[in-house]
């Protein structure tokens, strides 16, 4: 094996290691922000897939179906699931614009609003570690490492593709 090789497969290794570490991390990400809820008042909020068309509304408000499915990379069908039980457990609410009766927008709640304050919470305190822990390196070390991302979510996002055409 060259050392190119080794080189290689050590960084699959980490790769592999990268992808147990986030499936953690995800459900450290929940409790997170489960307590961060609580701490703003919250009894109940919804799964992760809720809690993030939440951000994508509250971040685009008002927005219909269509354009939170493009958004987030979702079937229009698995939006329009998500957002009915967001509307009935009072998260977000439904209108339609006086020059479209047919369409229907989502803007939030207080409840919703609530939700999408503390997510945006949790995100930027990750953020701010994410941004320290990449001072150390070099604007050429960056984009090697922006490469590498790209390459693997490109790589992914035509597994998921693929899966998708089943």
């Amino acid at each position: 094996m060259n050392p190119s090789e080794g080189l290689k497969q050590f960084l699959y290794d980490r790769f592999l290691h990268f992808l147990h570490l986030t499936e953690d991390i995800s459900t450290t990400e929940i409790e997170e922000f489960a307590n961060l809820a609580r701490l703003q008042g919250l009894a109940s909020f919804p799964n992760l897939t809720g809690i993030h068309v939440i951000d994508c509304i509250g971040n685009n408000e008002p927005i219909n179906n269509t354009s939170i499915a493009e958004k987030m990379n979702l079937s229009k069908a698995n939006i329009t699931k998500v957002s009915t039980q967001l509307h009935t457990e009072g998260f977000i609410k439904r209108s339609q614009m006086n020059d479209n009766k047919k369409e229907v927008y989502f803007s939030l709640s207080p409840k919703g609003r609530q939700v999408f304050e503390a997510h945006t919470m949790m995100h930027e305190k990750m953020k701010r570690k994410f941004f320290d822990d990449l001072n150390s390196f070099s604007e050429s070390e960056l984009q090697a490492s922006l490469k590498f991302f790209q390459t693997i979510i490109n790589q992914n996002d035509n597994v998921v593709k693929a899966d998708g055409k089943k």
